[in-house]
């Protein structure tokens, strides 16, 4: 198989009062085509960063990608021109953001926004730009699409929101799809239709995507590979199914283990991860779970531990104290 996006050595610093801190130390992975690929990890591990360092959307000026490569179809991002990320963002790089109230714009209507994206990627005119939208709209599940494209944002549901965001997603068939935490905030049964509409759309376009996520069901239902990340690195790469039947680090093991289950006994059991991720400012240049953990004399704070493949496929950071041999 070919990669679609390969990610080598990703470093995305920002600017702060205390100096640049960096939020992504090091990324890779690669997403091959037609396969979905889940990043995973607690809450600003530098997930979503790594995403947007992908489409050039990070906050200007104090976010900026240092060092590394993004090959997207062969072309490294980082040296194509503005007007030509424009064209890939949103023409073969389709993003559903994170918060869709956020990221649609409240004083237009849907159809506007979505007409908008067909006119600028596709060239079409307003009126078959419009009639596209529509079909947009209902191929997504929308009801009466033709009335609701006259809708704004707020009149919709937040699950109808979240399917007028994978219509503007998917509007120019996109090769790979971005999803940033596509079913935050949504009950569980709405959860369940937008990821079945995802991989129906998947297998309809034969695109890739890129889930972002801290819901390992989510990961364990939809993906193909697992990329686990703890504090701005990846800790750990492997097939979904290695990932769960055999986790070879300490902080992919415990988020498995966090997994809210039922004892014998019928009764909840919820397990969690001892110790705090430390501030971004004070990230250790060694291994940062053992920093969590408290082992400062494991390892002198300037070595890095080595990131390898153990198997086919299945990477992970050796640190003497985290690596599950």
């Amino acid at each position: 198989m070919s990669s679609l996006l390969d990610i080598k050595g990703l470093v995305t610093s920002f600017d702060t009062d205390s100096g640049p801190v960096r939020a992504v130390d090091g990324v890779s992975f690669s997403v091959e085509k037609g396969k979905t690929v889940g990043v995973v990890g607690e809450s600003g591990c530098g997930k979503t960063v790594t995403a947007m360092s992908i489409i050039d959307l990070l906050p200007k000026p104090s976010g900026n990608v240092l060092e590394g490569e993004i090959n997207f179809k062969g072309r490294d991002l980082r040296n194509v021109s503005n007007e030509e990320m424009r064209k890939i963002r949103g023409g073969e790089i389709g993003v559903i953001f994170q918060e869709p109230m956020a990221a649609l714009n409240p004083v237009h209507r849907i159809g506007k926004q979505l007409v908008e994206i067909l006119g600028i990627h596709e060239n079409l005119s307003a009126r078959a730009a419009l009639q596209k939208a529509v079909q947009l709209l209902d191929a997504v599940g929308i009801p009466a699409p033709e009335k609701r494209i006259s809708s704004y944002p707020h009149e919709l549901s937040g699950g109808m929101r979240q399917r007028v965001m994978i219509a503007i997603a998917l509007a120019c068939e996109p090769d790979l799809l971005i999803a940033d935490e596509p079913t935050t905030a949504l009950d569980v049964t709405v959860q369940a239709q937008i990821l079945e509409l995802i991989e129906s759309m998947q297998q309809k376009l034969g695109m890739a995507v890129l889930m972002i996520t801290h819901d390992l069901g989510v990961i364990a239902q939809n993906c193909d590979e697992v990329v686990v990340m703890y504090a701005g690195r990846v800790v750990e790469r492997a097939p979904v199914g290695s990932i769960f039947a055999n986790p070879r680090h300490a902080y992919t093991k415990g988020l498995l283990s966090s997994i809210p289950r039922i004892d014998s006994e019928r009764k909840s059991v919820l397990t969690t991860i001892p110790g705090q991720v430390a501030s971004i400012q004070d990230f250790v240049a060694g291994c940062r779970f053992c920093q969590r953990m408290e082992r400062h004399d494991v390892l002198a704070p300037s070595h890095r531990p080595e990131f390898r493949e153990i198997a086919p496929g299945h990477w992970v950071e050796t640190c003497p104290q985290c690596f599950l041999a």
